[in-house]
């Protein structure tokens, strides 16, 4: 078996993974043995007496902003002890996170999701710390838990073992570049509904055909701009 993914998450809400880690996806790779995932509440970090982990921003404005000590503090102590491949911060001015980056981060060991929380992180941070800086959406968040789960579930799920059907994360929407096919399951008719006669033919050539034709129609349909990237 292949050596597990360590992934280290900086959070100042590290309560915030209790049921997802303990439950679903996440909580089947590491009882597999497949992902060591450790919380780190920044907090811990904080500084004087109340572990103050944020500020005003200077120039004034609305919010507070995450200061830099706890940030470097728990990310260096992190680096002393193991070498990290990524450390990755959920940002809505970052690249686009999709199928093919969850596929790439699957395949390194160490990695950090640090969680931002409050306005902003301080600008320095970013500049000395980050290494990848992942959008999930045109929206905005009350902070990087919910993405960083995201991510880690997205890459989790296509490590071979984590699955008990490998073979069904490889044929997931995005991973050919188009959306998946529909799909139907018993009974063969539900309230005058019925499946497509070819998938209860048996012809195993021609349900590959009528999935990949019905893909693309869908991927017309509800997702047109992924055909004209492989144009």
């Amino acid at each position: 078996m292949m050596d597990a993914i360590r992934i280290d998450v900086l959070s100042v809400i590290p309560g915030f993974f209790d049921s997802p880690l303990s439950n679903g996806l996440l909580s089947i790779a590491r009882k597999k043995g497949f992902a060591e995932v450790v919380v780190h509440n920044l907090h811990d970090y904080g500084l004087g007496r109340y572990r103050q982990v944020d500020d005003t921003p200077f120039g004034g404005g609305a919010g507070m902003v995450l200061r830099p000590e706890p940030v470097f503090a728990c990310v260096e102590k992190l680096k002393a002890e193991r070498h990290y491949d990524a450390v990755i911060f959920p940002t809505p001015d970052g690249r686009p996170f999709r199928q093919q980056e969850a596929n790439r981060l699957s395949r390194l060991k160490n990695l950090i999701f640090l969680c931002g929380h409050y306005k902003a992180l301080d600008e320095r941070v970013r500049e000395s710390l980050v290494t990848m800086e992942y959008s999930i959406g045109d929206v905005v968040l009350s902070g990087g838990e919910i993405p960083s789960l995201l991510m880690m579930d997205a890459l989790l799920r296509v490590v071979p073992g984590v699955l008990g059907d490998s073979e069904s994360a490889l044929t997931d929407s995005f991973q050919t570049g188009i959306l998946d096919c529909a799909y139907y399951t018993r009974p063969p008719e539900f309230r005058g509904m019925k499946v497509p006669e070819v998938l209860l033919s048996g012809h195993h050539a021609k349900i590959e055909q009528w999935r990949h034709e019905n893909a693309l129609e869908r991927t017309r349909q509800r997702r047109p701009d992924l055909l004209a990237e492989d144009v």
